[in-house]
């Protein structure tokens, strides 16, 4: 169901997937995904893995260009659906999953590049000061990301991520768009000790945030997790540039039209 714009201060979105007439005052604080909501995946691909080659290649031996590729290929290897779905499955917490996360990706270029691999406790380091060097240096941002974001903070709403990264790369991407302050607490797995794979990852940050449910609105880019905070009680809505909503969530084609979506509320 599409909801109109004008219609939104209306509805919140019910466990049983219907939308609702509801008397809503207050406004809902706005939790924002990273990729695919603020941030192009596809652009940031391209440049992390120039960024690599950037940092690594001095540090380790081998051709940036050689590092590069290397990212993309490891890359593309970790993401394979049954190997993340395994990852993910043997992870026993955040932690965890970080530190395997880490050695494998900085091994697996090592292989590539044909260099020496680091001990497992240089891997974690190594990876942890790779990703804070590149994040803050990515430039991807939607068109008309950074403007949304600077009005809704205008318009008076408290705004919160709510990323499967961690909040250490959240920081560095926000930095670098320019808006890291418009934002309080930056919600990625590592914060909740739990991977964005499951409604688990939901029921961790409202008792966090000590907030209920149907006070949240969630902009999500993938309708599998929004289906997770829909049920729970909270309003939603889909980023897809084709406009495909989904049952029970508001739909935008981008983050750009969000403003004007909640624009009621105000």
């Amino acid at each position: 169901m599409l909801i109109s714009l004008p219609s939104l201060k209306a509805f919140v979105s019910k466990k049983d997937g219907n939308c609702k007439e509801a008397d809503m005052v207050a406004k809902p604080v706005i939790l924002l995904d990273d990729g695919g909501v603020m941030n192009d995946n596809r652009l940031r691909g391209s440049q992390w893995q120039r960024l690599v080659g950037e940092i690594f290649a001095p540090r380790l031996g081998g051709k940036s260009t050689l590092w590069a590729e290397a990212n993309r290929i490891t890359m593309t290897n970790i993401f394979e659906s049954e190997n993340w779905q395994r990852r993910v499955q043997t992870a026993l917490d955040y932690v965890s999953f970080e530190r395997t996360y880490w050695c494998d990706w900085l091994s697996g270029m090592c292989q590539f590049v044909g260099v020496k691999t680091p001990p497992e406790a240089d891997c974690i380091e190594l990876a942890r000061q790779a990703e804070a060097y590149i994040t803050c240096r990515v430039q991807s941002a939607f068109p008309g990301a950074i403007e949304a974001i600077c009005e809704l903070h205008n318009q008076g709403y408290t705004l919160h991520t709510a990323s499967g990264e961690s909040s250490l790369n959240l920081h560095g991407y926000l930095q670098a768009m320019g808006v890291r302050h418009y934002f309080e607490r930056l919600y990625g797995s590592d914060l909740l000790n739990t991977l964005k794979e499951t409604p688990e990852y939901y029921k961790r940050l409202f008792s966090d945030l000590q907030i209920a449910p149907n006070d949240v609105l969630i902009v999500d880019d993938s309708p599998r997790v929004l289906a997770w905070a829909r049920d729970l009680g909270a309003l939603t809505v889909l980023v897809n540039a084709k406009r495909e909503p989904m049952d029970g969530m508001l739909c935008i084609a981008s983050l750009a039209e969000l403003p004007g979506l909640v624009q009621p509320y105000n």
